[in-house]
């Protein structure tokens, strides 16, 4: 059973890091954590109707928090870095750099 785009795609990250990728044509967003790297390129092509060269992910783990005496844990997640074929952008981004 396959996903839909949007349940791959979660969010965009946007951090100072992520915003220097962008004029080399590099967009950043959170996505599910049992996404693989080619859901990731369908979901991408999709959604924003670009050519995608390469995809790079990265699995975080969830941060130690406490709240009193008890630990828990942030929810793992999942995010990647997706590299744009050719000139084109992504009209969300636009602006930001």
């Amino acid at each position: 059973m396959s996903k839909l785009a949007q349940d791959i795609i979660l969010k965009p990250v946007i951090t100072e890091d992520s915003m220097e990728r962008l004029p080399n044509g590099k967009y950043t967003f959170e996505v599910a954590t049992d996404a693989t790297k080619v859901d990731i390129k369908k979901a991408v092509e999709q959604l924003f109707d670009v050519k995608v060269a390469k995809v790079n992910t990265i699995s975080v783990k969830g941060k130690q928090k406490r709240m009193g005496r008890y630990v828990g844990y942030r929810p793992d997640r999942k995010k990647a870095i997706v590299t744009l074929e050719g000139d084109k952008t992504i009209e969300f981004f636009d602006g930001m750099y």
